[in-house]
């Protein structure tokens, strides 16, 4: 599908396969390609385009444990704009459609699985308990202490004074505030509360850290337990692992897959030669 058409044969087929009254079943595989029209530039683990240098720091020496605990602030101060940014943008049309489908719960039994970090889901009125982040969002903190289990999920910016975006924003020539203690950072109030000091860090998933087993088990039970009708694939590709596994699975389980890239992917091109969809250029 690469045509105008190709958008009113995909509404068709929604329409003919619900027409009996019986839900379909749909898993969306999402990537940064769907939030690039709201502006948010790919971050995320597997991105390989987009602005991943910052201040003459590569995203990799940004977004990794390692890098956490040798300068918090540094990483703190990137992820702060980060947020900053993502709060800044709208949820296009792509989040808003997904959202209605996670709401139609007569029609369609929808689960989304999203490599994206922004918190656009959230803001267009996506079901939460139809929605896998599996790379974690801005928008959780979480507790460094091993002992504690806090966890938030909070729009409040800047998180701390020090955090203020507005100051270093405008320019890479602007001078980064200066931090000088771990009490300008993001801390832990229940630690806090038993006299401890421990940081908070952004809950989403570094270089070295491994995808949460919960999030990969709800995904395999929703494979395993429904006929996936239709799989969308909307702003990522073949390359990206766990989104090339499931790909292949729906589609050797007879699966129908629709595309919508404005990037060519060769390996999701030949899937569209046995799709009754195939592919829409949006």
């Amino acid at each position: 599908m690469d045509s105008m058409d190709s958008i009113e044969e995909f509404q068709k087929f929604l329409y003919d396969k619900t027409l009996d009254g019986r839900r379909i079943n749909v898993l969306a595989l999402v990537g940064a390609g769907l939030s690039a029209p709201s502006g948010v530039v790919p971050s995320n683990i597997g991105d390989t385009d987009g602005d991943n240098v910052w201040r003459n720091y590569s995203f990799i020496d940004l977004a990794t444990l390692d890098a956490f605990d040798s300068n918090p602030a540094l990483v703190w101060l990137y992820y702060a704009l980060k947020r900053h940014q993502a709060l800044k943008a709208e949820p296009n049309e792509g989040h808003k459609v997904l959202a209605q489908l996670s709401n139609l719960n007569d029609k369609f039994n929808l689960l989304t699985i999203s490599q994206n970090m922004d918190g656009l889901h959230h803001r267009s009125g996506h079901n939460r308990e139809k929605l896998l982040e599996f790379h974690g969002s801005l928008f959780n903190v979480k507790c460094t202490n091993f002992m504690c289990y806090y966890s938030k999920y909070t729009l409040k910016d800047p998180l701390t004074d020090s955090l203020d975006v507005t100051k270093y924003e405008d320019s890479e020539n602007t001078q980064l505030p200066i931090i000088n203690s771990l009490d300008q950072l993001p801390l832990c109030p229940d630690c806090l509360s038993n006299g401890e000091k421990y940081l908070l860090r952004p809950g989403v998933i570094w270089f070295g850290e491994s995808l949460p087993l919960y999030l990969i088990d709800q995904a395999d039970e929703f494979i395993i337990e429904n006929d996936i009708d239709l799989l969308l694939v909307i702003g990522t590709s073949h390359t990206v692992w766990p989104t090339s596994s499931y790909i292949d699975v729906i589609k050797n389980n007879g699966g129908d897959i629709a595309v919508f890239n404005i990037v060519e992917d060769s390996e999701i091109d030949k899937i569209k030669e046995t799709s009754k969809i195939g592919r829409a250029h949006v």
